[in-house]
């Protein structure tokens, strides 16, 4: 090993303290978009069983019905419904820098910020409309 590798290596940190990272909020739109869609994944079980449910009797519908009484169940939902707005939101923000816009580092950072009070609206709606 040459003594300049040496060297290089000695300067990396060991660990990585990552509370003491800060992201851009480019980044954190970015994670934040990937974990909503792996959400969404398991949302689309969740929302196939309650679809399959509604329509295979009336007793079961009225047990779905029955389930919503539950505050957990209100809150799954409210996820489900949060999770796929920030998604959307999302998934049109990336759709629009998809034509060139965008791109740069300040309207980057603002169409995340905005997607991100975007999202905050529409959950609180969606929570109004859950409970």
């Amino acid at each position: 090993m040459r003594l300049s590798e040496q060297n290089v290596k000695k300067q990396r940190p060991v660990h990585l303290d990552l509370q003491q990272i800060r992201f851009p909020a480019t980044a954190i739109a970015s994670i934040l978009h990937r974990i909503s869609g792996v959400i969404m994944i398991f949302a689309t079980g969740i929302l196939l069983w309650m679809l399959h449910s509604s329509l295979a009797s009336a007793e079961s519908f009225a047990e779905l019905q029955n389930l919503f009484a539950n505050p957990l169940a209100k809150f799954v939902v409210w996820g489900i419904l949060t999770a796929l707005a920030y998604h959307l939101i999302g998934g049109i923000r990336h759709l629009i820098m998809d034509t060139g816009r965008w791109e740069e580092l300040n309207s980057g950072a603002t169409s995340a910020k905005v997607s991100f009070a975007l999202t905050i609206v529409v959950s609180i709606v969606a929570g109004i409309w859950v409970w």
